[in-house]
């Protein structure tokens, strides 16, 4: 990925030189065109089309954005409501992740939303362990993190 970034980005520059103009303009030019030299070539490299993942990376941050915001709301929810009925729990998270940097993502996430705070993940790397301050269902919130998160994970790393 970063080989086709860097190509890229030297063909941007190669088309700036070659038009005689150092202006942003003719560098966007060039880079548009690079994306279709490199979208044409793409099957000569090992790796995914890096624009493909550069889509993911934004609809994972869309995600967790979108996330943030419901469990802020949430969370506030929680706090105004005069009596206090909350259902805080612990509860175990398989997931399909396996690298140390998916699971590192993955629990930073979980973490900066609101109202969740990841524990622990176990020695085998297949469970994460999850305090949450209000749980009324937790194979709904299993399958929101999974359907979500993990998903979108997976779709930037693999």
């Amino acid at each position: 990925m970063a080989f086709q970034i860097l190509l890229n980005f030297i063909l941007a520059f190669l088309w700036m030189f070659l038009q005689n103009s150092m202006d942003a303009s003719t560098f966007l030019i060039g880079y548009l065109l690079g994306l279709l030299i490199l979208f044409g070539m793409r099957r000569f490299f090992s790796s995914k089309f890096y624009l493909l993942r550069v889509v993911a990376v934004i609809n994972l941050l869309m995600i967790f954005i979108k996330e943030l915001i419901l469990a802020n709301l949430a969370v506030l929810k929680v706090i105004l409501k005069p009596k206090l009925d909350i259902q805080p729990g612990i509860f175990a998270l398989p997931t399909k992740l396996t690298s140390d940097w998916e699971l590192t993502i993955l629990s930073n996430l979980i973490t900066l939303t609101p109202g969740t705070f990841v524990i622990d993940i176990s020695k085998d790397k297949k469970i994460i362990y999850i305090h949450a301050i209000d749980i009324p269902d937790v194979e709904e919130v299993i399958e929101s993190i999974k359907n979500s998160f993990e998903k979108a994970i997976m779709e930037v790393s693999r």
